[in-house]
This record gives C-alpha cells, sequence and structure tokens, in this order.
C-alpha cells in the first residue's frame, strides 16, 4: 500500500513507474497489493523513482519486514556534515541565515540570525524554535511585518508544497495552525521592481527588506541530512544591506 499511495502521491502511473525501475507492470502490482515482497534493493529503485525522503524510506524497509537502512543522527553527531552547516551559517555573516528541519523547526543559526529572533516570548522561542510559527503568530513577529498578507500566503503555499512532497509528520498540524493565525488578506504589497515576495518588517534596528535562499545537502544517506535546510536571508535592498552591515556582534 506504501508504494500506491507513494505512487498516486506523485501522479505515477504503474506502467510508468515499471519502466523506469526496471521491473514489469504486473510485478509492481503484485508489490502494491502485496502479493510480492520486494528486495531491499528494489525498494530503493522505486523510491528513486517516487523521489521518497529517506524517512518515508525506512517505512517501506519496515513495512517489507526489513531493519530501516537510513540511519537518523543529530546534527552533533553528523560529523563533517555538521563543520559544513556551521561554515555555511558562519559564511553567511552578516546576512540572517539558519539551519531548520523539515518542519522548520531551527537547529541552528548563525549570530545575525539570532539577533533578530532575540525578542521572543518564551512559548515560541522553545526549544523548537519554530521559524514560520515565530514569524506568523500574533505574538511573534507578525506585528512587525509589513506585508503579512502576502507573506502568510507565500508562507502557507510552501508548506503545502512541503507536505505534498515529503508527507512529513507534523507539517499538516503545522499548517492548520498556521492558516488560523488572524492575518490581513494577502495584497501584491510590491514594488516595480521587487524580484521575489520580500519579507518586510520593522525591527528594533531598522526597517528591513529579506529575499531568502534555500540550501540543502546533495545525495544525502542519513535522514537529518536529507531534512536539513539552511536558509539565508540576504538584502533586498540596500538601506537593508547596510543596516546588517552595522548590526552589533556580527562579522561583516
Amino acid at each position: 500500500m506504501l508504494v500506491k499511495r507513494w505512487r498516486e502521491r506523485r501522479r505515477r502511473s504503474q506502467l510508468d513507474v515499471s519502466l523506469a525501475a526496471e521491473l514489469s507492470a504486473k510485478h509492481l502490482s503484485y508489490i502494491e497489493t502485496g502479493r510480492a515482497n520486494p528486495s531491499p534493493e528494489m525498494i530503493e529503485r522505486i523510491c528513486d523513482e517516487l523521489d521518497v525522503p529517506l524517512r518515508e524510506r525506512n517505512r517501506f524497509h519496515l513495512a517489507a519486514g526489513f531493519a530501516p537502512v537510513h540511519p537518523e543522527r543529530p546534527l552533533a553527531d553528523l560529523g563533517v556534515a555538521q563543520d559544513a552547516v556551521r561554515a555555511v551559517l558562519a559564511g553567511m555573516e552578516p546576512n540572517p541565515a539558519v539551519a531548520v528541519n523539515v518542519c522548520w523547526d531551527l537547529l541552528a543559526a548563525n549570530q545575525a540570525a539570532q539577533t533578530f529572533l532575540g525578542g521572543l516570548p518564551a512559548d515560541l522561542a522553545g526549544p523548537p524554535l519554530n521559524m514560520l510559527r515565530a514569524t506568523l503568530h500574533p505574538d511573534g513577529l507578525a506585528s512587525q511585518v509589513h506585508n503579512l498578507g502576502q507573506w502568510r500566503a507565500h508562507v502557507l503555499r510552501r508548506v503545502r508544497r512541503q507536505l505534498e512532497r515529503t508527507a512529513a509528520q507534523g507539517l499538516a498540524d503545522l499548517l492548520s495552525e498556521l492558516e488560523g493565525y488572524g492575518a490581513p488578506e494577502p495584497t501584491t504589497n510590491a514594488a516595480i521592481d521587487d524580484l521575489v515576495v520580500p519579507l518586510r518588517m520593522t525591527t528594533p534596528y531598522g526597517d528591513v527588506a529579506f529575499l531568502y535562499a534555500a540550501t540543502v545537502f546533495g545525495s544525502p544517506r542519513d535522514v537529518t541530512l536529507d531534512e536539513i535546510a539552511i536558509e539565508t536571508f540576504f538584502p533586498a535592498d540596500t538601506a537593508t544591506a547596510q543596516l546588517l552591515r552595522s548590526l552589533p556582534g556580527t562579522r561583516a
């Protein structure tokens, strides 16, 4: 059933997946109905074709009677990968940068990001601190966001895409929570030279405008690493760039 569920999630036909995974459509049908038990190698081939996240692949192996093949270590135990995360975060200074998991729970942050997150109330500051909850919650940063309707609409679309892609546990509840926050209706709120939807907000240091980029690891084999994204907030205008360079405690 897991294979069928993910095949339908990806909107792929049995014939399409069977050809790509180099097995017969009949064999794939037997696997989907439980009449045939796939080998660990076959599970990985099918999951490769369906772009199944590593956490969910482990469920495939368990359902077939095998031990999980993809380990899950905390960030602190990821060795050179943890070093890479820390290096990217530090290298982004003075731009705020955070490492988050699949549900946007904060795993690590550079000094610039900590500066902007330092004033959150205790119930939002965590741990874990959820970046989306902290941004959209009425008691969080929402009151500081100038284009809250526009930014909220963008965030909700992003969470829905993440849920569709990963089926990660906790994302559906997070989406429902975020949708329940009061917010103005989205408007364009866009300057004619905006390249992306910016995050415009007031901070204790002045008004800022950010665009962001997400970085992920290529070819991960660990569940934690598969779910980590490093999100960096770059200045969307000259005034923000100048403000970031003047932040206390950050390295320009």
